[in-house]
């Protein structure tokens, strides 16, 4: 009685930390969590202590059953996204169309080109450079 009382709190316990990592969005490792957190609850539904006199007829064991196999089917699950996702990590680098990841956008400029006849008037230009030099040594002081 005792055992059964604290595999279940155990698994209580487990299903919440899963709940609290899925609510992080980390679905993945919540379903492992939880896929763990199944195990000691399935084996007091199986009936361990009596199982050789009561697990054929008893509903509750084959429901034990049903949820250790849920938890390895949850194993097995994300082991398959784990492996999925290494698979698209190792083919990113090469990016789509067999060009860089780093030529797939166009480079961006850093100052845009000056507008002649509008703007700021003739000393737009030695303006521009000030501001910039002013938020350079702003990200410097800052270590970025």
């Amino acid at each position: 009685m005792l055992a059964e009382t604290i595999c279940s709190a155990v698994s209580a316990a487990g299903l919440g930390i899963a709940a609290i990592t899925a609510f992080r969005r980390r679905f993945l490792t919540a379903a492992r969590i939880a896929a763990y957190a199944l195990i000691p609850l399935g084996l007091v539904m199986t009936g361990a202590v009596a199982w050789a006199a009561e697990t054929a007829f008893s509903p509750m064991a084959w429901a034990g059953f049903g949820l250790l196999g849920a938890a390895w089917l949850l194993f097995l699950l994300t082991r398959a996204v784990e492996r999925r996702r290494l698979r698209r990590a190792e083919a990113a680098p090469s990016g789509e169309g067999g060009r860089p990841a780093a030529a797939a956008a166009p480079p961006r400029r850093a100052v845009p080109p000056a507008k002649e006849g509008g703007g700021r008037g003739p000393a737009a230009g030695s303006g521009d450079q000030d501001d910039f030099s002013d938020i350079e040594a702003i990200l410097k002081k800052h270590g970025i």
